[in-house]
């Protein structure tokens, strides 16, 4: 008995910590980033440089300087948050817009609140909201994908998402749209303009498959928020498939995979338990499709995921985990 060493706890460690976690994510993204390179060329690569150092050198500009907790610093916290702004931006982002979305992702939205772990709204979602409302001629300015990485004249056109919104709103119905467009609906779902996150499922899924293998995430907020898309969009599609899109297309098209798999997951800005999860995840997907059908933009996966941020405290209030022992 005197051998016994008496401490506080907690008695149990993961071997897990913040930097191997991150360290996992920036791997899982590597594919999506990889097709993104192919596609876009070395613009998007620039976006990604530009949007990297500025976080991780605005995160230790300001604990160095202002907070003076170097504790508090993460580099690949920090470059996690630059990888997936970049993935948000269109590569034609001239370099000092990527900068403020920078400065605004780790400034505002997450030192601000006290540096990791502490903030409220994902730091990423955040930059990516703001240079929308603040530019948004540039941030619409969107490039169609290339056919090599050298390829650099690549033209710049609609989303698929604005072409339907825009056509819709004119009286026109989807096949209408698509006729007058030259688009048919397997093309939009192969060959599409937008950000570097919207150019591959596949390689978004894959990723995400070695997150789960590696058990940084669960599936349940992916698979809430896919699933409740898919429910809205088949019920209003199967209403009326003139005017609504169906499932594969509101799957496959915009920010829902990127948002889904890697965003609505942020540990800092998700709910912790199991249902809490699940009620998470059904928020942001009923959101996402009422903006979609019937809001002003085309796209709703950001605010989707801002808004359901402000739910979480209450969530994990309504919903515990269950207690070790119980």
């Amino acid at each position: 008995m005197d051998k016994l060493i008496v401490s506080p706890s907690p008695h149990l460690h993961s071997p897990a910590s913040t930097d191997r976690i991150m360290l996992d994510v920036i791997i899982a993204l590597v594919p999506a980033l990889l097709v993104s390179f192919l596609f876009y060329g070395w613009a998007q690569l620039i976006v990604l440089v530009v949007s990297c150092v500025g976080c991780v050198g605005c995160e230790w500009l300001i604990v160095r300087y202002l907070m003076k907790r170097p504790a508090v610093f993460s580099c690949t916290s920090a470059l996690v948050t630059g990888i997936l702004l970049a993935m948000n931006l269109p590569a034609t982002a001239p370099w000092w817009m990527v900068l403020i979305g920078a400065l605004v992702a780790i400034g505002v939205a997450k030192m601000s609140f006290g540096g990791l772990g502490q903030n409220i709204f994902n730091p990423a979602i955040t930059g990516r909201v703001f240079l929308l409302v603040s530019f948004p001629v540039q941030m619409t300015n969107w490039t169609m994908p290339a056919r090599s990485f050298i390829e650099m004249d690549a033209i710049t056109g609609a989303t698929p998402l604005s072409v339907i919104k825009e056509g819709l709103k004119s009286g026109l119905s989807i096949d209408e749209v698509l006729a007058a467009n030259g688009m048919d609906m397997s093309m939009l779902l192969r060959d599409i303009g937008g950000s570097s996150g919207e150019i591959s499922a596949f390689a978004l899924v894959l990723g995400f498959c070695y997150l789960l293998v590696r058990r940084v995430v669960k599936p349940w907020i992916p698979l809430s928020i896919v699933l409740t898309i898919a429910a809205i969009a088949g019920i209003f599609h199967a209403v009326d498939p003139a005017h609504y899109t169906g499932i594969a297309f509101n799957l496959l098209t915009g920010g829902v995979m990127l948002g889904s798999l890697f965003m609505a997951t942020d540990y800092v800005t998700s709910p912790f338990s199991k249902w809490g999860g699940v009620i998470y995840g059904i928020g942001i997907g009923l959101i996402v499709m009422m903006i979609r059908y019937f809001g002003s933009y085309p796209e709703g996966m950001s605010f989707a995921i801002l808004i359901m941020n402000c739910f979480v405290p209450l969530i994990n209030r309504a919903f515990h985990q269950k207690k070790f022992g119980r």
